[in-house]
């Protein structure tokens, strides 16, 4: 399956927002991204079609099995791209948005090859 940009930021965004809270909301969604809630709603719509999220009976937002798997890959590479930039001098917060553009583009072979030379030149 192959999401596109907006899915990915949604899936990442219900995985972020649930570390420090048990329950996202659709609002909570809208606030962190800054989009509509309409749009939030239309897209937790197509998430919940391809099986990637569910909505509670008290109408909060969970990933499923699938959903929190690809979640965690793009937030892995998210927080990974982002400590990279940083370490070749870029300020964080510029790290943090590039990366976050990054993240839904490279390809696994190009991330998979990065974390192996982090991993080689940091001694594990």
């Amino acid at each position: 399956m192959v999401l596109q940009e907006s899915g990915e930021m949604y899936l990442e965004t219900i995985y972020v927002l649930s570390q420090t809270s048990s329950a996202v909301r659709g609002i909570d969604i809208a606030d962190h991204l800054g989009y509509s809630k309409p749009s939030v709603s239309r897209a937790m719509g197509l998430l919940k079609d391809e099986g990637l999220v569910k909505k509670t009976d008290d109408g909060f937002f969970k990933l499923t099995q699938a959903g929190e798997i690809l979640a965690k890959r793009i937030y892995e590479r998210h927080t990974v791209l982002t400590q990279v930039l940083i370490s070749l001098g870029v300020d964080e917060e510029t790290a943090a948005e590039d990366a976050c553009r990054i993240e839904h583009y490279i390809s696994d072979k190009t991330f998979d090859a990065i974390k192996a030379h982090i991993k080689q030149h940091n001694g594990g």
